[in-house]
């Protein structure tokens, strides 16, 4: 591929000579460059998330797969989901190299095989009715290129977010995402704008996808989990505010009914 722009020289040196006050101020700088990127990308993204949405409708499930960085920002994309959307945890789930112990600690050269991608997406039974989207800054992960490459070969819809154009990731992708967002202000360390980047573009999917799902009423979560006192009490608040009730009255629907969708359903059908 072309030359790696994630892994070209930072346009800062001696950084050791600088002030923490400097260091601060020019990380600053780079990271205010990652939305204007995320900008020149959005067609791209929209065309991937109305795949995602068509998929959903009809019964399947969105994957993500990738190594390091990349594969822990999907497993916890994919995690946040089902608490803030009230969904199964099985309908989003990530995928890294190595495992989920790779998820803490760093598995050496897991990225590197071309087999092991493919066999961990079978574990889940995956078939076309799914969509399985890679991630890698660079684009060049040998463990997803080749999931993603079986998925084609298999009839899977597949999508990619990297930070370089024209990724052989890319070549294996259906809904192609390349956000460039240039130099790390640490040479090579794509965990820090390419990881900024590739985090807000996951945000867009899930929470795009799942306001076209109906799991979003007006800017409310409503079918979140109860999971703790700050989810619990901003549920009672959104039930009072949507019906007008007393917060008595919106604490005992939300207990006896279990989800602020519901709560508010039940009051409107007791005081038609």
């Amino acid at each position: 591929m072309e030359n790696r722009i994630t892994e070209s020289s930072s346009n800062y040196n001696d950084l050791e000579k600088m002030s923490v006050s400097e260091l601060l101020t020019n990380i600053n700088r780079e990271d205010k460059t990652v939305p204007l990127a995320i900008e020149k990308a959005l067609s791209e993204i929209e065309a991937l998330i109305n795949c995602v949405v068509s998929k959903m409708e009809n019964g399947g499930r969105l994957f993500y797969i990738g190594a390091g960085t990349s594969g822990r920002l999907g497993i916890v994309d994919a995690s946040e989901c089902p608490p803030t959307y009230g969904v199964p945890h099985g309908l989003v789930i990530g995928i890294i190299a190595g495992g989920d112990k790779a998820i803490r600690k760093a598995v050496e050269f897991a990225e590197d095989s071309e087999t092991e991608g493919w066999k961990d997406l079978s574990e889940h039974a995956i078939s076309d009715k799914d969509i399985v989207v890679g991630i890698s800054a660079s684009g060049t992960a040998p463990y997803v290129i080749s999931a993603l490459k079986k998925c084609q070969e298999n009839g899977i819809a597949t999508g990619s977010i990297a930070c370089n154009p024209n990724s052989p990731m890319a070549e294996v992708s259906d809904f192609p995402i390349a956000v460039v967002v240039g130099p790390e202000f640490v040479t090579g360390s794509t965990r820090m704008k390419a990881g900024t980047a590739q985090k807000l573009v996951l945000n867009m999917i899930t929470t795009t996808t799942m306001v076209k799902l109906g799991k979003v009423k007006g800017n409310k979560m409503v079918d979140m989990q109860l999971s703790n006192n700050k989810l619990v009490d901003r549920g009672v608040r959104m039930i009072m505010e949507e019906t007008g009730a007393e917060r008595t009255l919106a604490e005992q629907l939300l207990s006896k009914n279990g989800s602020v969708r519901k709560a508010v359903d039940a009051f409107r059908s007791e005081n038609k």
